[in-house]
Order: C-alpha cells, then structure tokens, then sequence
C-alpha cells in the first residue's frame, strides 16, 4: 500500500504484467509467478479485534490468508481450515499469524463432509476457547467456456457442496458457540450479481451466498450476533491461474473500471470492518469489493 501522506492513484497501484501462469487446482501460492499481497509488508492493527476468537475457512492463501493476518495483527487469534495439499500455503499463514503474536491453529480436511465442518468447530471452541468470528471463506470454481453443456454433475455437486453445504453445515455447528456480540461473516462475490456464462454453478452459489446472509441476519438479530457478506470483484489469487485458461487469466480483473485485479490485501479490510463493534449498527448487508463494477 502507498505512503499514508501521499495520495496513490488506484489504477496504478499493483499495476504490473502478468507473466503467463496455469496451475492445477486448488492452487498452490507459492507456485504463482506474481505473488498476491496479502499485507505482509503493509497491514497495520490498531487493536480492533483484541481478544477474539476467528474460525476462517480457506484461510491458506488469497483472501482468507489475507483475513486471517489482519485479524491477527488487530489482536485476534486464529483457527483456519485448508485442503490437504496447500500444506505448504497453511504452514505460511501460520507463521504470519504467530509473527503477530497470536495464536494459530491450522486444520486440514474435506468441507464436504459434514462431518469434519462439525469437528472443526469443535476444534475451535477446544483450542481458541470460543468463536467470536466465523468467516465463511473457502470456495471453489471452475471455469467451463461451455457454460451449462460443460458443467457436469460431479462439478456442480463439488462446487455446491464447498461453497454453500459447507457455510451452511459450518454456521449451524457454531451457532450453539456464538454469544451476543458474536459475528458471521460469509464471502459471496460480484457473481451473485454479474455473473459470467463461464462460471455459472460458481454464481449460483455466490447467490445463495447473498440470500443465505439476509435470512439468516434477520434470524439472528435478537440474539445480537450480526450476520453481513463481503462480495468482492476479481481478485489475484491462487484459485484463477488454477481454474481458468491461460487467455482469462493473462486478461484477468482489467474489465473493471480500475482497469485491474484487486489483490487479497486490499479486500482484507471490508472483514476487519465487519468483525469489529465499528460496523455494530450493520447486519444482512453486503460490502462490495469490486474496483468499480457495479452492483445493483
């Protein structure tokens, strides 16, 4: 990020040339010829989050990664859940959050199964004490030119189940956990709103997203825990060299009026926001993160 004295034009912020990179998925940060800024350099707290207790999902690499520091940095600890092979992502979130001086517990396995969302809250509440913050983050795309000819079974159930069956089995297992003050904060995206042909199943649960938020703030107001979404538009991280072709990626984030993809840290803080009593009058909204495309 730029000098707090100087003013920093958007446009040019990041700016760079991409080199031409493909991964498999789920995508490896490491691999990634342009590293995504998670606020490692730049990322300073000012003790928003003292004390609290965050379960992250995804919280490896990209946006989770980025949540997963500035929470740490505002005086959170951590637990975050990762795929088996981003092992070597995980061990770099944990080292950033422990160089924070805070508490880091890394939990690897499958959010499809049922099962293991139930035993990752129940890690949470065993080694962080509590969950204060749940933050639904992990998802999964992949994009098909095709649209809906392409999209078979075992990938619209795969994208289905990652993205809305694990938010919806996470939330329901921490919900008996979660006192007043409490917060739930799920990650949809511009794709509940826009949505492109290529990423069809992925819109639709990004707009399952956007519905489950509402309902469930509404749900949940009394009882003082607040419910809101972060959508955010197109940004770097390693899920696109992992799940689009080669031109979509070379091209990737410059349709947006900024003229340029977002980067992990510059969405961090909408979560930080949402997290902490500054946001206490908000609750079954949407904070849009999206370099300028709009939104209806």
């Amino acid at each position: 990020m730029a000098d707090q004295h100087s003013p920093t034009d958007p446009t040019d912020q990041y700016r760079a040339d991409h080199e031409p990179e493909q991964q498999s998925a789920p995508g490896d940060t490491t691999q990634m010829a342009q590293k995504p800024d998670h606020g490692e350099d730049t990322y300073r707290g000012s003790g928003k989050l003292t004390g609290k207790r965050a379960l992250i999902t995804g919280g490896d690499s990209g946006i989770g990664r980025a949540v997963a520091l500035a929470y740490a940095r505002e005086g959170a600890d951590i637990l975050f859940t990762y795929e088996e092979p981003e092992e070597a992502d995980a061990r770099e979130t944990v080292r950033l959050v422990e160089d924070a001086g805070r508490k880091a517990v890394a939990v690897p396995g499958d959010l499809r199964d049922e099962r293991h969302c139930q035993a990752v809250v129940v890690r949470a509440v065993t080694d962080l004490g509590g969950i204060d913050i749940l933050v639904n983050n992990a998802a999964y795309q992949m994009s098909q030119d095709g649209g809906i000819e392409d999209i078979d079974t075992d990938q619209l159930d795969r994208v289905f189940r990652t993205n809305v069956y694990a938010m919806f089995w996470l939330t329901k297992a921490a919900l008996p956990h979660l006192a007043a003050g409490s917060v739930v904060i799920n990650t949809s995206s511009i794709q509940a709103f826009d949505p492109s042909p290529q990423l069809m199943d992925y819109a639709m649960t990004k707009a399952a997203i956007v519905s489950f938020t509402k309902s469930l703030s509404q749900q949940l107001a009394s009882r003082g825990i607040r419910v809101n979404t972060v959508a955010p538009g197109p940004i770097w991280t390693p899920l696109i060299p992992a799940t689009m072709p080669e031109k979509k990626v070379d091209d990737f984030g410059t349709e947006t009026p900024l003229g340029r993809p977002g980067q992990p840290a510059e969405v961090a803080p909408a979560y930080v926001f949402l997290a902490s009593q500054e946001s206490s009058y908000i609750t079954g909204e949407r904070i849009g993160v999206t370099g300028g495309r709009l939104m209806p």
